[in-house]
């Protein structure tokens, strides 16, 4: 209770309990969403059973290893086409743990990068200090909408060898015509029009002529029944793949 304006001041003990329990409360809120998501089978663990809720969205969490729709999408494209040639040199920027452990040994050379530590190399994905055509494979999965995709695209078309390839994700609503993108938007719009605070744009259909736009050739490929419902992909979802001319 307050007198004149002024709050007692708690124990440090109150504080802390006070902050368990809500704590506690977020925690027993989230483990109801995970009993109630549905259950799905990841092919990249082979996980079988509940998956866990991503901001507050159930079901799009491989609680065994971490995957999201995009990640069980990229495994699936892989398992049917069989891209990576025991030679390749690949790049994976942002690189998800369940993936890297997929690609490394497939690979002759495979290196993860991103502008924060802790990856094998430091790189601003717009402007890579890189020589021209040293990879054969770039990989970036909700990379792009993070940054200058113009100049993140072109720089990734300058270090891919000849008949290379770029595999991409991006958060995209296929029935828009165009990508939604505002720089005056601060960033509490960005998250209500873009999901994310950071997220500098929403792709629309659009996104391939972007791609193309930088010199790409431009393949996509999209899971169907019965995939999206066993693996817990997201319809529609699409991953794009953008070869360099050789």
């Amino acid at each position: 209770m307050a007198v004149f304006g002024f709050a007692p001041q708690r124990p440090p003990e109150a504080v802390e309990r006070k902050r368990h329990l809500r704590a506690m409360r977020g925690l027993r809120a989230w483990l109801d969403l995970v009993d109630q998501g549905p259950s799905y089978d990841c092919p990249l663990c082979g996980y079988a059973g509940r998956f866990a809720p991503v901001r507050e969205t159930p079901g799009l969490w491989c609680p065994a290893c971490d995957s999201r729709p995009r990640h069980r999408l990229f495994k699936l494209w892989l398992d049917r086409t069989d891209p990576i040639a025991p030679s390749a040199r690949i790049l994976h920027f942002a690189a998800e743990p369940a993936l890297a452990a997929l690609l490394r040994p497939r690979a002759a050379v495979y290196r993860t990068a991103d502008i924060a530590p802790g990856f094998d190399l430091q790189l601003d994905l717009t402007d890579l200090a890189l020589p021209d055509g040293c990879y054969d494979i770039v990989i970036a999965n909700h990379v792009l909408e993070h940054v200058d995709d113009a100049a993140a695209l072109a720089e990734i078309h300058r270090i891919l060898a000849p008949g290379g390839r770029a595999i991409l994700t991006v958060p995209q609503v296929q029935g828009w015509d165009a990508t939604h993108e505002d720089p005056a938007l601060s960033p509490d719009m960005r998250h209500a029009y873009y999901t994310d605070r950071l997220h500098l744009r929403m792709y629309g259909a659009d996104f391939a002529d972007r791609l193309a736009a930088q010199g790409f050739a431009v393949d996509s490929y999209a899971a169907t029944e019965p995939d999206v419902t066993r693996h817990g992909l997201q319809r529609g979802e699409r991953l794009f793949i953008a070869s360099k001319p050789s």
